[in-house]
């Protein structure tokens, strides 16, 4: 049974059309909303997508004195904070599967609280306690909100992520660490947690894309990366509407380099020799029939061989 007929029925041919009729009217309508825009903003009385708005973009130094200084900074923030993320959402993940029962209140406790703050108000205390509780001056402390608030909000994730996979492994999994003489952490940072980060590999490299979209919100604490310095460079050139376009471009460019980088290791991990872990956490592992032990033939006793008869001797023929 496949996938697609489990979640729904099969569409028949009156609904396929109709699907068709609905899918093409939407494409039209985003098109006629597209066009009136680019109408509007082309339109003389608003001057924004004319020829010397876009001649900025041709000069070096709109690059090499904006564009580029701020992609820089995007991508060492960036950069930062997905190491930082992956070495405390691990710890985080560890102590939410630990024995120790206050290990994993405490940990759960982190987790659940941060998950719910937003990532500008991270960046925004971690800015201030820098400020005043660690006296951090220069360009440093910009780069230390947003490198804390990413990390603080990402490891959260991540650590979910590696307490779901663990989860989803088999029960066998665990049993037969234990059963061999394992400890239970052992078992853990063994044998259920290397399959449980193969499996979520590709979830967890698509938490980049997440990582470098939210670096933009280092914006509103004077952080130059990638938006500041747009913002930086059509207030100096007067056009922001090409410097949005042109921003939003290198942004699905870099964001669809990840999620490539993602699907690529996605596919190299289920043709890998751990394929079937990876099915079995992230798809619904269904076993096949399990084989028949080998039982070893009864030799049946004969009647003449039960218990309490006695067997008399055979006389010989002729």
């Amino acid at each position: 049974m496949s996938a697609a007929s489990v979640l729904f029925d099969a569409p028949g041919p009156r609904a396929r059309a109709r699907h068709r009729v609905i899918a093409a009217a939407g494409v039209l309508a985003l098109l006629g909303l597209l066009a009136f825009v680019v109408v509007r903003l082309a339109d003389p009385a608003n001057n924004q997508l004319t020829a010397e708005k876009w001649l900025p973009f041709l000069t070096p130094t709109a690059w090499t004195a904006y564009l580029l200084p701020g992609l820089g900074g995007t991508l060492l923030a960036a950069a930062l904070s997905v190491l930082l993320s992956i070495v405390f959402g691990l710890l985080l993940g560890v102590g939410r599967l630990a024995p120790q029962r206050w290990l994993r209140w405490a940990c759960g406790a982190f987790v659940e609280f941060f998950r719910s703050v937003p990532v500008l108000m991270m960046m925004l205390f971690a800015y201030y306690a820098g400020l005043f509780a660690l006296r951090i001056s220069g360009p440093l402390l910009p780069l230390f909100g947003v490198v804390v608030g990413l990390t603080v909000y990402n490891s959260c994730v991540l650590a979910e992520l590696v307490r779901s996979g663990v989860n989803g492994l088999p029960a066998g999994q665990r049993e037969s660490g234990l059963a061999i003489g394992l400890t239970p952490f052992q078992t853990l940072t063994e044998i259920l947690l290397p399959q449980a980060i193969t499996a979520m590999l590709p979830s967890m490299l698509s938490q980049l894309v997440v990582i470098l979209k939210d670096s933009a919100l280092g914006s509103m604490i004077a952080y130059l990366e990638l938006l500041r310095s747009g913002t930086n460079l059509a207030v100096a050139f007067a056009n922001l509407i090409p410097t949005l376009i042109v921003l939003a471009v290198i942004y699905i460019v870099l964001n669809s380099l990840l999620t490539r980088l993602a699907a690529a290791v996605e596919q190299r991990l289920r043709r890998g020799p751990r394929a079937i872990v990876t099915q079995s956490v992230t798809a619904g592992f269904v076993p096949g029939p399990a084989a028949e032990p080998d039982v070893p033939e009864t030799i049946m006793p004969r009647p003449d061989d039960r218990p309490g008869r006695r067997r008399e001797p055979r006389r010989p023929r002729g």
